[in-house]
């Protein structure tokens, strides 16, 4: 909260004088009140629990292998003991796999909740917008995964390219590469007329005031 106060201080300071405003919202609060996404919650929860169900079936039986090898090992010829090792090592990297599968980084699971959650998310994100529309140069998410985020930002206040100008660099939808021209990336109001260091057009008369000089054509 402390970090989401110090942002909406230094964007207010910083735009006070053109009367620019910001905002917050809290998805979470929102996304808890849409009934499609307590639905979508529950097919995912019903889901996570009969995969967790299936896996935790193999790991029991895995346990119940091993622990009869144990009792038997005694009993059985070298080849026989292989031969259980192999199943109960083959049966732990079933188990393994399917906990990937299922609750990996890309699995199942993600992939459903991109499937269901990710529309209604992009519709709270579209309402967002339309709610910002002009009056706002930027709204705030208090109520995200990750903490205090930027929901929505005004290209108009976005100086990226900017930046990379003052640094050299040519922004990508202009081209790329670096800059040649030792104009580009100055700030506008320097290349009128009467800016700093501009000299006069090379077709206007110079101020000498020496008699050979030809008038301008």
């Amino acid at each position: 909260m402390r970090t989401l106060l110090l942002l909406l201080a230094v964007a207010i300071a910083a735009t006070s004088a053109t009367a620019q405003k910001v905002a917050f919202v809290n998805t979470k609060y929102i996304l808890d009140q849409l009934p499609e996404y307590g639905t979508a919650q529950k097919e995912l929860d019903r889901l996570s629990k009969q995969w967790q169900e299936d896996i935790d079936e193999r790991h029991q039986t895995i346990k119940r292998l091993r622990d009869a090898y144990n009792a038997e090992a005694v009993l059985l010829t070298e080849e026989m003991k292989r031969a259980r090792i192999d199943e109960i090592e083959s049966k732990e990297r079933d188990a393994r796999d399917l906990q990937k599968k299922r609750f990996g980084p890309q699995g199942d699971l993600f992939k459903k909740r991109q499937e269901l959650v990710q529309p209604i998310q992009d519709r709270v994100y579209n309402a967002v917008k339309e709610v910002a529309g002009t009056s706002y140069v930027a709204v705030f998410d208090i109520g995200g995964q990750n903490g205090n985020n930027l929901l929505f930002a005004s290209d108009k206040y976005d100086k990226s390219d900017a930046v990379l100008k003052k640094l050299g660099i040519r922004p990508k939808k202009e081209g790329t590469g670096p800059v040649q021209d030792e104009e580009f990336g100055k700030d506008p109001e320097e290349n009128k007329d009467g800016g700093k260091g501009d000299e006069p057009p090379k077709d206007q008369p110079q101020p000498d005031g020496g008699r050979d000089q030809k008038p301008p054509r």
